[in-house]
C-alpha cells in the first residue's frame, strides 16, 4: 500500500481523519508517520486540541499495524483497546505522529497468536513531533480479530 492509498483508506473509513486533514507523510515496515495541520485541530488557546493530538497518535499506531497485517497476509479487524497519552509540550502549528514497533515488541508472538487463536494483542508506541521536538507520547494496546472473527 502506498502513502496515497493509506491516506485515502483512512479518509474513507475513519471520517475523523478527513475532518482533521490527516496526511500520510511516510510508511515503512517498522514505522508510519502521519501529519496534521493546526487549523482543523485548534483549541481555545490556539494550540492543538488534546483529543486531536491523541487521535493522530492512535491513527499512526493503528496504520502501522494495519499495514503490517496486510503485508503478512493476515486479514483482521483491528481496534484499540486502551491507551495512555502523555502531553509534553503545547503544539502551535502543523505536527506529526510517528508510530514504531519495538524490535522485540512481540510482533512474531502477536502474529502467531492471531493465526492460532484468531485473537491477539500488541502494544505500539507513537511520538508527537512539533518543530523537531517530542511534544507527546502514546502507548496503545491494540486487539486484532482474525479472519474467523471478522
Amino acid at each position: 500500500m502506498t502513502e496515497a492509498e493509506l491516506e485515502t483508506y483512512l479518509h474513507d473509513h475513519i471520517p475523523l481523519s478527513r475532518a482533521m486533514a490527516v496526511r500520510v507523510v511516510s510508511i515503512a515496515a517498522a514505522k508510519v508517520v502521519l501529519g496534521a495541520p493546526l487549523g482543523p485541530n485548534i483549541n481555545h488557546r490556539d494550540t492543538v486540541f488534546g483529543g486531536s493530538a491523541s487521535a493522530l497518535a492512535i491513527l499512526s499506531a493503528w496504520s502501522l499495524l494495519h499495514l503490517r497485517l496486510l503485508a503478512a497476509g493476515q486479514p483482521s479487524r483491528l481496534v484499540i483497546q486502551r491507551n495512555s497519552m502523555e502531553y509534553l509540550a503545547p503544539i502551535s502549528g502543523d505536527f506529526t505522529a510517528t508510530a514504531t514497533l519495538n524490535p522485540d515488541g512481540g510482533w512474531d508472538g502477536f502474529l502467531k497468536m492471531l493465526t492460532r487463536r484468531g485473537l491477539a494483542r500488541i502494544t505500539v508506541g507513537a511520538e508527537l513531533d512539533y518543530q523537531g521536538k517530542i511534544a507527546g507520547r502514546l502507548s496503545g494496546e491494540f486487539v486484532a480479530f482474525g479472519k474467523d472473527r471478522l
